[in-house]
Formats: structure tokens, C-alpha cells, sequence
């Protein structure tokens, strides 16, 4: 039976891969590298320490890593956040999926602050339970660090009883890591193929296509057999 089900942020909830990827690809101009924006945004849903060795060496980073990533921080919360906006209907997928019975839990490779932010654009502010940040975990996705903190925090629930929601590849290769099934939303902009071959189980478009065919979902399917044998 399914118990909980976490939920990436970025990309998955709100609209910001774009922007994210804007924000890098001016904060790794300002420090001497010209990258395509595709390449940037195909990085987006990992964390600064794992975005950042893409592009840069080891001794660039030791350099000024730091410096470049705190520059990419400000920049986005001064440009970039107040565009951001939620995806339709992510609040009433909470609501369905709370009232069937299922805790509800948050896992993004953002800093907290950012996490607090996107929960108020969402409004879902009184629908998530637990939550885990990059400020969680000593690695970012791909790494499994973010979503074995959230099962930590919700204690008494299996591996087995917790679906993942994410737009990503990484979502799906950390939740698997962390034994973890994950279903995959087409809004943040990556192919179905890529989604697949990182291991989702199920792909919806976005909050709106999950919200409309869910008692026809994984997460429905559960719980209905699990009464079903009771």
C-alpha cells in the first residue's frame, strides 16, 4: 500500500527550469564560459555541486566555486524567482491525493529558503508534511542524500509504501538509489525516453494529467488493492 508520495519541486510543481538555467548559464559567463543554454538546462534538477564539475575543472572550482555559486544564488532570487510560477492544478492534485489517505512530502535539490518560496507560489503551504533540501543532504541528486533524508523524516514509512514525483532523470536515478519507485512529469521539459531509461514506472504530463486520470493511476492502484485485500 502506498503511504506517502514526494515530490520534487522544480520543474515538477513550479515553472522555473528555464529560469534556473538562465541564471546559470549568466553566472558561468561572468566567470569565463560561454555555455549553450540547452546544455545548461539538460543539468537543471541537480544541485550546484553537481551541476557546477560539469562545466568547470576541479581547480576552477577550488578557485572560485563558491563564489560563482553564491553569485548564481543572488541572481536568480533577484531575477529569476519572482517569475516563477506554479504549474495548474498542483494544488488540487495535493488535495485528492491527501484525501486518499497519503502523507505528502517535499524533496528538491533548492536551498530551503527557495523550498518555503515555491511551497507559497503552489499554495500548498498546509498540505506538505515533511520536506528535505540541499541544506539536507551532503550531495544533490543524482544522489540519493535529499530523498533518504525525507523518508528519515517520515519515520515509520517503507521504501516500498512511498512514490517519488519528479520531471527529471536525476529525480529517478536518486529515488532509485534510494529504493524508491518514481513517476515522471513531462512539464520540465525532458523526453520520455530519458524519463524511462532513469527508471520512472509511470509518466503523466504534469500535475493537471496526473489530477485527471488518477483513479486510473499507480498511486489509486495501491491503495485499491491493498483494501481490496483487506
Amino acid at each position: 500500500m502506498t503511504k506517502a508520495v514526494v515530490f520534487d519541486i522544480d520543474g515538477t510543481l513550479v515553472d522555473s527550469v528555464d529560469l534556473h538555467a538562465r541564471a546559470w548559464q549568466e553566472a558561468f559567463a561572468k566567470f569565463g564560459k560561454q555555455i549553450p543554454f540547452d546544455k545548461v538546462r539538460y543539468q537543471i534538477g541537480k544541485g550546484g555541486d553537481q551541476l557546477m564539475p560539469v562545466f568547470f575543472s576541479k581547480a576552477e572550482l577550488d578557485e572560485f566555486g563558491d563564489e560563482m555559486e553564491k553569485y548564481r544564488g543572488d541572481l536568480f532570487k533577484r531575477e529569476y524567482l519572482p517569475q516563477v510560477r506554479a504549474f495548474p492544478q498542483v494544488r488540487a492534485l495535493f488535495e485528492r491525493i491527501k484525501a486518499d489517505g497519503k502523507r505528502i512530502a517535499l524533496a528538491s535539490s533548492a536551498k530551503e529558503d527557495e523550498v518555503e518560496t515555491y511551497k507559497k507560489i503552489a499554495r500548498i503551504e498546509d498540505l506538505v508534511e515533511e520536506q528535505a533540501s540541499a541544506d539536507d543532504a551532503e550531495k544533490s541528486k543524482p544522489h540519493p542524500d535529499i530523498f533518504e533524508a525525507t523518508l528519515e523524516q517520515l519515520g515509520d514509512v517503507r521504501p516500498e509504501e512511498v512514490f517519488v514525483v519528479g520531471d527529471t532523470p536525476y529525480d529517478a536515478e536518486a529515488a532509485g538509489k534510494a529504493g524508491l519507485r518514481t513517476i515522471g512529469f513531462l512539464c520540465g521539459g525532458f523526453p520520455v525516453e530519458d524519463l524511462r531509461g532513469a527508471g520512472c514506472v509511470a509518466i503523466y504530463k504534469d500535475a493537471a494529467d496526473l489530477l485527471s486520470r488518477y483513479d486510473e493511476s499507480i498511486l489509486a492502484q495501491t491503495t485499491s488493492a491493498a483494501a481490496a485485500r483487506d
